[in-house]
């Protein structure tokens, strides 16, 4: 499996492995307004051969440090549950610890994120809309600069139902 930047001729089939994976278009409009509105750090996918079968996304955030919002992950249901989406969240982390960026947040299942170092206690003191156990943080530079503060995801997320 090849893990790389996402490239100009790649978003049609983001679009289809987006939607595939959520059974909606939603997830996958929200990335196109997160390029359209100039959020995107980090575009990540998966190939299966030439075949892009996984996407990670990740967007700036309003935080009292650098930080990232991880999302949408997708992977195309017919690659999923081996282990694609895990190795893009490494690679995405990674690249972002590299980067220089202090932490990322994720809103998701706290059994699958908890073994990439996303911690729901470690955002519990971060005011969002989206507080509460689905909330998570990983401190890329070992622990958080700060412990409470507001966050922001970017504006699109807003337009998610």
């Amino acid at each position: 499996m090849l893990i790389r930047d996402e490239q100009s001729g790649d978003r049609a089939a983001i679009r289809a492995v987006v939607k595939s994976a959520f059974g909606r278009p939603d997830e996958a409009l929200l990335v196109e307004r997160l390029r359209e509105d100039g959020s995107v750090v980090m575009s990540l996918v998966a190939c299966d051969g030439i075949a892009v079968v996984g996407h990670v996304l990740m967007t700036r955030m309003e935080a009292p440090f650098t930080a990232l919002g991880l999302a949408p992950l997708a992977v195309r249901p017919d690659h999923q549950r081996a282990g694609i989406g895990s190795q893009l969240v490494r690679a995405a982390l990674e690249r972002a610890k590299i980067a220089g960026w202090q932490a990322v947040f994720v809103l998701g299942d706290p059994r699958y994120y908890r073994r990439f170092g996303f911690d729901a206690g470690l955002a519990s003191g971060f005011s969002s809309p989206y507080a509460g156990p689905f909330l998570m943080v990983a401190a890329l530079t070992g622990t958080l600069p700060l412990s409470a503060g507001a966050i922001a995801y970017a504006r699109p997320f807003a337009s998610l139902n």
